[in-house]
Order: C-alpha cells, then structure tokens, then sequence
C-alpha cells in the first residue's frame, strides 16, 4: 500500500472528521501509522477515546479497501490530490482549522493566484442579479483574478460563464465526486472550465450531490479565496452560509444591496445591516478593500476607455501591448503602414501619452 491510499481511507474513517484527522496525523507521524496503532495506542492520543479508538480499529480494514478503488479512479481520470501538507495545496485554505485533509482536483487551476474570489448567490437568481454578476466580473477582469464559485444554478453558473467569456480562470467546488457532473445540465461549462481553471473537491468518486453535502463544501469556496460575493440572497441559503464561514476565517465578504421587498436581496442587505459585509456597488470596491494594484491589463484598458484612438492608432497599441516595445520599421511591417504615415501616428500617439519613444527608434506604450 502507498501513502496515498491511507490519507484517502482516513477521510472515510467513522468519528474522525477533519480537525480529528489532522490532531492524528499531527501525533503518528502520517497517515498510516495511524492504521499499525493498536487499541492501547490510540487511547494514549489527547483527546481521543475508546468509542474514537474502537471506530478506527473497527473501520479500518473497509475504508482501506475502498481506498483502493478511488487509487484505480484517479489515476484513471488522471485526478490530481491535494494532501494539506502538500505544497501545491491552496494555501489560503490550509490555514483553515476545518480544512480538508485531502482535495481531489482537475484542470489548470492556479489555486493560489494572487488574487482570488469567491462570487455566490441564490439559485433562483433574478435577470438583474445575472446582470449586475456579468457585469462585476467583465469590470474585474482588468485585475485577472480566478474566480470561484458552486457549479450550481442561478448565481454561481452565470459567475463561472461570466469568467470564461472573459478569459479569466475559474474554480468550480463541487458537493460531489468528480466521476459526475451536478447539475448536468452544467456539463459543458464544466467541460470548458477544466481547460480554464478547473474542479475541486474533498468527496471521492461515488458521492451523491446530497443535500448536506452543500453546506460542507461551502467551507473550500471560503476558504480558498481573498473575498466572498453574495449578488443575491434570500433569507436564509447557501450564500448566506458561505458568508458566514468566510466570516469566521477572517475573508472580506461583499454584498450587493437591494430593494427592501426583493425576495432576493433580504440575505444581502442583511449582511450588510449587521456589518457581516461590505456594501458592494462596483469593482473598484472590492480592489480598494482587497488592496489590488493595478496591472498592465488594466492600465492598457483604462487607455482603452479614457483615450479616443483611431483604427491605425489602436492597430499600434495592440501590438506594443503585446510585444512590449518595437522598432519603427518593424511597426510599418506589422501594421502595413507607410513609413511616412505611422511617423505622424506615432508622433499624435506620444501628444495623447499612449506611447513613448525609445533610443534606437523603438516605441513602446507610455
């Protein structure tokens, strides 16, 4: 047997739980020394009786067999796991006291990009909370963060499409095994997230999307990320749970206010009478309180938004945005432009302070 089957097998061990698992781990050693203690042991362990020790010797031998299997469906699937001593494990969420022990993972996450935040919100989303969630994340691209969410209906599938369209990374955590997609009718934003971004859980294959799963995983989407976003909530939901949790990690949570008598904005505008949130009413909201800086992506669409440029003068901004800087011969090449006309766009370009000239007659954006 390999390590791995015994980190996955302690997961499903009876009474252990998490915080349980860790304390164990913290005093064998690994995770399979746990499993060569006797009884004797075990009861030697702060904290842990003999209902805990009998439950362990007891479960052992199926959580070990089952192990096995979920080994074979990994490395079927090509399914990459995350013990929480593992450097690649999200460190945000490591230092979660109810963290997982073990993630199961697929796709191209960067799961500790610099910037990292949670959009959530009800199922039974409004077209102004679509809205308002298209447009918050389209006003954020400019920072490049990934953006994390459920998989589920309503708020969470519009914030991870909202990412794909713009190009931004995108995490969905799942209250299930990766062997299904729930709902399937999400299959196919799942399919284009494992190519931008990518699936995350702490169930193994097999899971049903349970009801009390949910809540569960609503702790990952907290803890893995810099700040919460509710759009829309009800009184009482998921949403609200997750902004609850992210509370207590000490995350920054955000929500958007409504109307007094929406359905959907009671959750919202409650967390933000009982100071649980930050009224949110733009982007730059949450970059101010993150702390954000500015990058060249957002500097080159500011230009964008703040300059009048023309056809020819746009054709030269991309280009330099892209290859940094260039000589003005090459620019001509690129372009198709004279010589003698891109002098003068060139000229116009530095009058509006887009670019600047270099020695050597090379140009790069100011």
């Amino acid at each position: 047997m390999n390590e791995l089957q015994f980190k996955i097998a302690l997961t499903i061990m009876p009474m252990i739980g998490d915080v349980n698992a860790k304390k164990l781990i913290a005093y064998c050693g690994s995770c399979s020394e746990i499993f060569k203690k006797n009884k004797a042991q075990l009861l030697k362990i702060p904290g842990f009786g003999e209902a805990t020790a009998d439950a362990i010797i007891a479960g052992s031998s199926n959580a070990l067999k089952r192990a096995e299997e979920e080994l074979l469906f990994i490395e079927k699937h090509k399914i990459e796991t995350l013990f929480f001593l593992d450097e690649k494990y999200p460190n945000r969420l490591k230092h979660c006291i109810d963290s997982p022990i073990l993630l199961y993972h697929k796709g191209n996450s960067v799961l500790d990009n610099a910037k990292t935040i949670a959009i959530v919100g009800t199922r039974n989303a409004t077209e102004n909370g679509k809205k308002i969630t298209e447009k918050l994340i389209e006003d954020l691209a400019i920072y490049n963060p990934i953006i994390v969410s459920g998989l589920a209906y309503g708020i969470d599938i519009c914030a991870h499409k909202a990412a794909l369209k713009n190009n931004l990374q995108t995490v969905g955590v799942l209250a299930h095994g990766l062997d299904k997609i729930y709902p399937a009718l999400h299959k196919e934003t799942a399919k284009q997230m494992l190519a931008s971004g990518g699936l995350i859980t702490d169930y193994m294959s097999q899971t049903r999307p349970d009801r009390e799963n949910f809540p569960s995983r609503n702790r990952i989407v907290a803890g893995m990320v810099d700040a919460v976003i509710v759009i829309e909530a009800g009184a009482k939901g998921g949403a609200l749970i997750t902004a609850e949790i992210a509370n207590n990690y000490s995350r920054d949570v955000f929500a958007v206010p409504g109307r007094i008598d929406d359905t959907f904005s009671l959750g919202c505008n409650k967390l933000i009478k009982q100071n649980k949130a930050s009224l949110l009413e733009k982007a730059e909201d949450i970059a101010y309180i993150c702390g954000w800086q500015q990058t060249n992506k957002q500097q080159k669409k500011q230009q964008q938004l703040f300059v009048d440029l023309n056809d020819d003068e746009q054709k030269i901004v991309n280009i330099l945005n892209e290859k940094k800087q260039m000589p003005i011969d090459d620019l001509c090449i690129e372009t198709s432009i004279s010589m003698g006309k891109i002098s003068g766009i060139l000229l116009n370009l530095e009058f509006k302070s887009v670019v600047k000239s270099l020695p050597g007659k090379m140009f790069s954006l100011n």
